[in-house]
Parts: structure tokens; C-alpha cells; sequence
């Protein structure tokens, strides 16, 4: 339960925030949420379910809601809370302006910190190595692209800033873009930067670790939340029984866990690395002098050899089906995902050997990482071959993962895993073998809801059609295992400040002349206002539209990808406070966490409804399972996932309670089929203005 000493600790934490803020105006909202998130992960609602998802519109200030709502509880109980994001601009505003607005105004003791990937972080002993030997091909330290003299100063400029302090050596507060085959060479690993090695102590890497351990608030992002949870959690933060997780923008939170689960593999490239494989345990085998050595060297180059022969039968199958399976496009999808049986066989077999190889190369690292701790190899031998196997491992790893999901035979009662082969025509021919799980609600169930002590999942727009149904499914949770939900409506006057309006338009997207009618049409709309973001579904139609507008009316427009999204947003605002016309041009991701207040945006412009077709083998099979269950992918997967994203896109207008403008929107389906009023039943109460 929540007791009455931490019910007045947030009382007056959120008296003093008041007092010392700007124009701060109590929010019901936002003081609903506390309470509501701080009675879930106290137990008051479900002691074993300490689960709460949480719809809350712009404006209600989520982010001091649920800090305040979870860290005076944490902080009571000796518990860690992990903030989850998607974006990287979440993660600054947190750690940047949030979190030490909270720190130093509300009187509550805690520290935070943002934790990182370990391939975020320089290694110290790469980089000092690559400095002294970088322009030198002889001395044993090998870039996967010769360095150039530009590379050379850049490295030269890390390792002396490094040494002196100026730089926490981390690529994200490095000025200036680093080449990829530059930052590879020097980056952190698992396998080699391990901090009981002297060498090691000092990485910025482990300086990191040691900030998270102390600190009491935890930033990170979506993808390092499911690596720590792959590993079976707390490997990388702290374990789920220890934790409060705020997962933040929580909608992505589905589809990141299904992109981490899984998994491709090259034939050919497979068949590269594994060659060299048994050159790597064959070196370690000698480095370690040992007689234990010898046996596992051994199994691993006979395993390798088996697994040669078993993948160069992969090949060998997909290129005599070559007619049969790229016909017409460069992928191919097995329908239901169901595979021939001959693969599946070899699958079985892949999966066994790369199975055991793994057993053998780790037994090999871990006897030379014996040897090193007790003296008998020296350090700077054996760290170039710790960090070759630990790619070998990696990739060992992926190569189970892809041919143990192919060797799985799928549970009738749950949706198979879809399954795909295409053509990679780089500078050889090679074929690329994938798989992924449809629906991953069970991963996180297994191995977040159920061990977690308590979490908050919070988005702008988690509901779909103004039903949590749909993001539960995805998201694992089940309708009554004691999980709370909640809707908190934005305070912003949506009826006063913005009008939807749906002018008559001749065309539905589909035909073909409506990209004429865009061009001729847009110029008016885009009069409407003086700050300009006109939404579209595809580049192409996008780009076809802006030269002809261009072209014809002398229109000064800026394209998504033209320049960078920053540099965009910079010359829009440059333009709006000389009080001069600003016109944007952008695509899906301008539709999501572009923040552009007050004057910046006074006219949003959406040419279509963000309907986007299955396209992936992913989606493609998730549609085909729903149509096998009798059901109809359209209207459970389609329509729900358009209503969040055209929530997300409408949601570009109001950031502030003072912004006010129009919101245009030039698909007449919302009008002209059923699915339509749905759609614009699930919008906050913009006044609406429809020419039909």
C-alpha cells in the first residue's frame, strides 16, 4: 500500500515544482497520473500485478508524472527506475532538462544517469592501439578499410582528448560524425574490454557501469531494455524483481521486441566466416598452451566442417529453385510459414552443429581469458584474438538463433513465424535467409511483466480507435490479469484553438489523378497559413508534387531528405521569425516527434491517411495468419494502426495550450467509407469543418 509518509513526500515534491516553474498551472491530469502510477506500483490495486498502461494527450506532462509518480516509491523501497525510450530526443530531454529540473527544484535526493550500449563507448585499449599502429598495415591491427589520413587525425584527436578528459568517450558526445569502419575498430566489446583485465579498468565503458550502479534513475532506450531481457535480465541493468519500469513512448515498444527477436544469415557470407573459424580456435588452442585445448580446437574445426557442408546444400537448394522462388520479385516468403521438408532438415542439423561449435569456441575464450588472468599469456596477445572470437561468437550465435527458429515447428495454437529468402546482389551473388516472430506479447510477458516488480507504459497514443484492445494484444497483457488502465485527456481547448477541415476533393488517393489534383489544389491550402507542414505517404508522390509546385508557382520548399531533418527544422524557423512564408515537405517521420510550437506551425496539411500496406514478409504473414483465423487483417491490423499514426500526425499542431491553427486533411475516405467515422471519432474534439 501506499503509505501516507511517501503520499505527502510527492505532495510536496509537486508543491515545490510549482513554485518554482514558469506560468505553472496545476494540471488535474497531470496530479491524477501521480496518484494513479504511484497506488499501482505501491500494490494498491493488485499486490502481484504492479502494471499500469497509460494513454496521456499532449500537454498533460507525462514525464514529471510518472518520475514523480514512481521515484519516491523507488527511492523508499531500494528500488532502481528504469526509463524506457524510442527516440533520442526523449532520452536528452529527460536526462538534459527533466530530471535535473526535478533533482534541484522538488527536494527529492536521487541521481540519474543515461546508460548506453556498450558499442556506444571507445575502447581505450583499441584506440590507443590503433594510434600507434593505425597507418601502419604491418603492425597487426587490421581496419576493414584502410584508413585515411583525415581517419588517422580523428583517432589521434580521441586518444589525446581522452587522456586529458575532454572527451567521456562515448560517440554520441563526439563533435563530428566518425566513419563506421573507424568506430568498428575501436568500439567496446563483450569479449575483449572486460573490466577485471587491468587494461580495462579505466574504459569509459566501465566508468558508466559503475555511474549506473550508484544511481537511483535509469535512461535508456528500447533496444538495450531487450538485450538485457534476452539475456535473461539483470545481466546488463539491474534485474526486473529490483526495478520500476517507465516505458515511454510505449507503442514502439511491440515492434522493437519483434525486430530484436529475429534474426537472417547470408549463405555465402556464413559459409566466409566459418572457413576462418577454425583458424581462430586453432590460434587460441596455441596461445593457451594447454593439453585441455587441444580437444575442443579439434571438435570445433570437424563442427565447422560439418556446418560447411550442410549450408553449401543450402545454397545449392535455393539456387536450383532459383525459377521457382524469384520468378517475379527478390524475396520470397513461405506461405504460413511452413518450409520445405529437405530444409527443414538441414535446419535441424545447422542448428545442432552451430549449437556446438558455440560450446567449444567459449570454452576456448574462456581458457584463454584463464590464462591471461594467471599470468601465462600476455595481455596484448591475446586481446586481438579475445576480440576476433568474440565476432565469431556473435555471428555463431545469430546463425543458431535464424536456423533454430527455421528447425522449430510452430505451435498450432499460436501464429507460425514467418520465414523468407531473397537475393542479396552485392558484389557476388549470395541469398539472405531470415525469420521473425508475428506477434512477440508472449516474449514480453515471459520475460518482462511477469518478473518485473512494477511498470508504467505510457504514449500519447497507445489506444487505437479509442480501445486499448489492440496494444494489448501486441503488448501482451491480458484483459483482466490486474493490470491498470488509464485515458487522460490533453488539457489543451482542441474545439477552440484548431479546426479539422475536409474539403471536397474529386479523388480518392488511389486514383490516379489525384496527385494532379494535389498539385493543383495545395497552393490554396498552403495560403491558409504563414507556417506550413504538408504530411504525405510516399516519397515519390511527395517529390512529384513539390517540383511541379516549384515549377509553377515558385513555391520555396523544403523536402524531407533533401537536408537533414535538423537542418530543415533550423531554416523553417529562421523563416518564421523573419515573418516570412515557411513551407515543409516530409513524410511518416515528420509525423512523430516534431516539435514545432506557436508560430512554427500555424497550418497542417495531411494529403492522405497514413494507411500503410503490408509489405514486409513480417506484415505480409501476420495478414495471412489473421485471414487464416477468419478474420479480416484490414479492419483488426490496418484500420487501428491508421488510427494511432493519424492521432500522431494531427498531434503535430497544438504542443502548447497557447498554439492554434488548421488542420487539412485531403482524403475523402473519412467521409466515403465506413471505417472513415472511425477514424475521425478517435481525433481529440478538433472543431470540424467537412465540405462533403
Amino acid at each position: 500500500m501506499l503509505s501516507d509518509k511517501i503520499k505527502q513526500v510527492i505532495r510536496t515534491s509537486y508543491k515545490a515544482i510549482g513554485e518554482n516553474m514558469t506560468n505553472f498551472n496545476p494540471r488535474k491530469q497531470q496530479t491524477f497520473l501521480i496518484a494513479e502510477i504511484a497506488k499501482t506500483l505501491a500494490g494498491d490495486y493488485d499486490k502481484a500485478r504492479k502494471i499500469i498502461a497509460i494513454e496521456a494527450g499532449t500537454g498533460t506532462g507525462k514525464s514529471l508524472a510518472y518520475s514523480l509518480g514512481s521515484i519516491p516509491l523507488a527511492l523508499s523501497r531500494d528500488k532502481k527506475v528504469i526509463i524506457s525510450t524510442a527516440t533520442v530526443a526523449l532520452q536528452e530531454q529527460l536526462v538534459d532538462k527533466d530530471l535535473p529540473f526535478l533533482k534541484k527544484h522538488s527536494g527529492l535526493d536521487f541521481s540519474f544517469t543515461l546508460v548506453k550500449g556498450r558499442q556506444r563507448y571507445v575502447c581505450r585499449q583499441k584506440l590507443a592501439a590503433a594510434v600507434t599502429n593505425g597507418d601502419d598495415p604491418q603492425a597487426g591491427f587490421t581496419f576493414a578499410q584502410k584508413p585515411n589520413a583525415a581517419d588517422i587525425r580523428t583517432l589521434s584527436d580521441m586518444h589525446k582528448k581522452l587522456g586529458d578528459g575532454t572527451w567521456q568517450g562515448d560517440l554520441d558526445s563526439w563533435s563530428d560524425s566518425v566513419p563506421h569502419y573507424i568506430w568498428q575498430q575501436v568500439q567496446c566489446d563483450k569479449h575483449s574490454c572486460l573490466k577485471h583485465l587491468s587494461e580495462h579498468t579505466h574504459c569509459p565503458f566501465h566508468k558508466a557501469r559503475e555511474t549506473m550502479d550508484m544511481c537511483d534513475v535509469l535512461v535508456i532506450n528500447h533496444s538495450l531494455l531487450l538485450a538485457d531481457l534476452d539475456l535473461g535480465g539483470g545481466k546488463i541493468l539491474p534485474a526486473p524483481e529490483d526495478a520500476f519500469y517507465v516505458i515511454d513512448e510505449a507503442h514502439h515498444l511491440p515492434k522493437v521486441t519483434r525486430d530484436h527477436s529475429s534474426a537472417s544469415v547470408t549463405v555465402k557470407g556464413a559459409i566466409d566466416w566459418l572457413t576462418k573459424l577454425k583458424e581462430t580456435g586453432d590460434k587460441m588452442a596455441k596461445l593457451v598452451k594447454s593439453q585441455r585445448a587441444i580437444s575442443p580446437a579439434l571438435k570445433l574445426g570437424d563442427d565447422c566442417q560439418d556446418l560447411l557442408v550442410e549450408l553449401q546444400k543450402v545454397f545449392t537448394f535455393i539456387e536450383n529453385n532459383k525459377t521457382v522462388y524469384f520468378h517475379t520479385e527478390k524475396q520470397y516468403r513461405f506461405e504460413n510459414g511452413v518450409i520445405p521438408k529437405t530444409l527443414k532438415n538441414w535446419a535441424e542439423d545447422i542448428s545442432e552443429l552451430s549449437k556446438k561449435s558455440l560450446t567449444h569456441i567459449n570454452k576456448l575464450y574462456n581458457m584463454l581469458m584463464e590464462s591471461v588472468k594467471d599470468g601465462d599469456t600476455q595481455m596484448y596477445l591475446a586481446e586481438p584474438l579475445l576480440a576476433e572470437s568474440g565476432f565469431m561468437i556473435q555471428r555463431l550465435e545469430n546463425l543458431h538463433a535464424l536456423w533454430l527458429m527455421y528447425d522449430k515447428t510452430d505451435n498450432e495454437k499460436g501464429a507460425p513465424l514467418a520465414r523468407w529468402i531473397e537475393i542479396s546482389e552485392g558484389k557476388r551473388l549470395d541469398y539472405v535467409i531470415s525469420a521473425s516472430p508475428i506477434e512477440v506479447g508472449f516474449t514480453l510477458e515471459d520475460k518482462l511483466w511477469s518478473k518485473c516488480d512494477g511498470a508504467v507504459l505510457c504514449s500519447a497514443t497507445i489506444l487505437a480507435l479509442n480501445s486499448f484492445d489492440h496494444f494489448r494484444f501486441q503488448a501482451g497483457l491480458k484483459t483482466n490479469d490486474g493490470t491498470q488502465y488509464q485515458q487522460v485527456n490533453s488539457p489543451f481547448d482542441y474545439a477552440n484553438k484548431a479546426q479539422l477541415v475536409i474539403p471536397k476533393m474529386n479523388f480518392e488517393p488511389s486514383a490516379d489523378n489525384f496527385t494532379d489534383e494535389l498539385i493543383e489544389k495545395l497552393p490554396d491550402f498552403i495560403d491558409q497559413g504563414s507556417a506550413s507542414l504538408v504530411l504525405f505517404s510516399s516519397y515519390w508522390q511527395m517529390e512529384k508534387v513539390a517540383d511541379a509546385l516549384r515549377k509553377k508557382h515558385k513555391l520555396d520548399i523544403q523536402i524531407q531528405g533533401e537536408q537533414s531533418r535538423q537542418h530543415i527544422i533550423e531554416k523553417h524557423k529562421q523563416n518564421c521569425d523573419r515573418d516570412k512564408q515557411s513551407i515543409v515537405f516530409g513524410t511518416q517521420s515528420f509525423s512523430e516527434g516534431l516539435d514545432l510550437p506557436g508560430k512554427y506551425l500555424d497550418n497542417l496539411i495531411i494529403t492522405k491517411l497514413p494507411f500503410s500496406v503490408p509489405t514486409s514478409p513480417v506484415e505480409e504473414a501476420q495478414a495471412e495468419y489473421v485471414t487464416a483465423k477468419g478474420g479480416n487483417p484490414f479492419m483488426s491490423i490496418s484500420v487501428p494502426e491508421t488510427s494511432k499514426k493519424l492521432v500522431q500526425a494531427t498531434g503535430r499542431l497544438l504542443r502548447n495550450e497557447s498554439d492554434e491553427g488548421t488542420i487539412t486533411l485531403l482524403d475523402r475516405r473519412v467521409v466515403s467509407k465506413r471505417y472513415g467515422k472511425q477514424l475521425l471519432d478517435s481525433l481529440p474534439p478538433y472543431k470540424r469543418v467537412i465540405q462533403y
